[in-house]
């Protein structure tokens, strides 16, 4: 067999490999003698059939079996004798002319085929010593836990039927229709809607208009839809609502007690109140955590400058730039509402999809060296975890990773990275910062994006473009229409 190398340009390789006819053929021959006592063909006794009468019936097939094989099996020996990993799986050519193929599964032929790939650069990993990051600290007060604690007994209160008007902090339950331009919406129509007074969950102005209402009532609500309004063809419009009051209820008194605690599958409310104090400290530490890891991968940035395999930067990038796409036509803006050019952002999302690539790449070095490992024990947490956020697709999403590949590396991969992350905090140096909850919970997500900070959406793509800005992704804002799921298509 022969490697020829044809192309080393940068880190794209290309690798002519050769093998002789007659090795092909010789290959050929020690597989039709392994099979030559197992065939059963009429008119031979078994073990008694020819060669030449197997190779004649069965000499093509083999010869393909063959040819598959070293298609499947040589480029990862050829990469490994050279001493390269691909970046992405080798493009295998080879010849698509009939009369050459047959001539190949005729053993007339040399088999010739070429590998196309792109390496991963050499990497020599750089002392730490020097990262220097601050991890920024909440103490979790009484007060806070109280206050959590009291909107969880709101949310779970109970409510008595009045007969008087409705007021501030009473719920409404009523029928609606929704309009614009005198035409019903999608989204914009329920029955038994339950809505308490002051929650704000509809569209600014319509729980205002329900102050006074009483059981029976029928009434016209006119509101004007958010300019920022999720969808399109809502944003910035009048609407009306026509709708049915069909209860008015006023709430319980709200009493944080042993009682509320048992009504919530809690013993005691010291038990509570200790379940939410760890929610709170949870929900505070994977801030804080995304905080510093951003702080270590922005100085491993600066460390490490090098080539990245242009195959994965593109894909990469076309995630990236799927997602902004996806951001911007359900926003309903353009590059130019951004302050920005579609160019601009093509140029300034690239980057962060090389950056994201080559701090990926370094994280898999320092991970390779030290000897992380992702424990199957893991993988199924991580699956189990996926499996929790769609009830009633489980079957589909086992299906899924299954049989779809790469999938499973897609468990693995953040589960390896955190694990990195890890290490990188034991070898740092860290230095803890009180701060108070606001100080933490400060919108620094552009900060973290700087390469982005100005392509369209602002924060959401570039929290979900870049391992940096993990966690900061932006959570649709309450302008449902009325309700949240309205604005979903959802009239529930």
């Amino acid at each position: 067999m022969q490697v020829i190398e044809t192309l080393a340009e940068g880190l794209k390789r290309e690798i002519k490999v050769v093998i002789p006819a007659k090795d092909m053929e010789q290959r050929m021959n020690e597989r039709l003698a392994e099979v030559k006592d197992k065939v059963r063909i009429n008119g031979f006794r078994p073990g008694k059939v020819p060669t030449s009468h197997v190779k004649k019936m069965y000499g093509k097939s083999i010869m393909a079996e063959l040819v598959n094989e070293i298609i499947r099996d040589k480029p990862s020996a050829i990469l490994s004798e050279r001493g390269e990993k691909s970046a992405t799986q080798p493009e295998i050519v080879m010849t698509e002319d009939e009369k050459e193929a047959e001539k190949i599964l005729s053993a007339q032929a040399d088999l010739e085929f070429t590998l196309s790939y792109e390496i991963i650069p050499a990497i020599e990993l750089k002392s730490v010593d020097g990262i220097k990051v601050t991890r920024e600290v909440v103490d979790v007060s009484e007060d806070e836990i109280n206050e959590q604690i009291t909107k969880i007994a709101e949310s779970a209160r109970t409510f008595e039927t009045k007969k008087g008007k409705a007021a501030e902090g009473d719920r409404v339950t009523m029928d609606y229709l929704g309009k614009v331009d005198g035409e019903a919406f999608d989204g914009g129509k329920d029955e038994d809607a339950e809505l308490v007074i002051g929650s704000n969950r509809f569209i600014p102005g319509f729980e205002d208009q329900l102050v006074g209402v009483k059981a029976g009532d029928e009434k016209v609500i006119t509101v004007t839809f958010p300019a920022d309004y999720p969808a399109a063809n809502l944003a910035g419009k009048e609407a009306t609502f026509d709708i049915t009051v069909k209860e008015v209820a006023s709430p319980a008194a709200v009493e944080i007690n042993d009682e509320l605690a048992t009504k919530l599958g809690v013993e005691s409310v010291e038990k509570l109140k200790e379940i939410v104090r760890g929610q709170i400290e949870s929900q505070y530490g994977n801030v804080t955590r995304q905080k510093v890891k951003r702080q270590i991968l922005d100085q491993l940035d600066a460390l490490y400058k090098f080539e990245s395999p242009s195959k994965l930067v593109d894909a990469e990038f076309e995630n990236i730039w799927r997602q902004i796409n996806t951001d911007l036509a359900q926003s309903g803006k353009t590059f130019a509402d951004e302050d920005t050019t579609e160019e601009a952002a093509r140029e300034e999302y690239r980057a962060l999809a090389e950056r994201r690539v080559r701090l990926g790449l370094v994280l898999s070095e320092i991970g390779e060296k030290a000897g992380i490992e992702v424990t199957e024990e893991e993988m199924q947490r991580s699956l189990f975890a996926q499996l929790q956020q769609f009830p009633g697709q489980e079957k589909q999403i086992l299906d899924f990773f299954r049989n779809t590949p790469g999938a499973a590396a897609s468990l693995r991969a953040p589960i390896f990275e955190e694990k990195v992350i890890d290490k990188l905090l034991a070898e740092v140096s860290v230095t803890d910062k009180k701060v108070s909850k606001d100080e933490l919970l400060a919108d620094d997500a552009e900060e973290g994006d700087k390469p982005a900070k100005k392509a369209a959406p602002k924060k959401k793509a570039a929290a979900k473009a870049d391992d940096a800005a993990e966690g900061e992704e932006a959570a649709p804002k309450k302008k449902a229409a009325p309700k949240k799921k309205a604005a979903e298509g959802d009239a529930e």
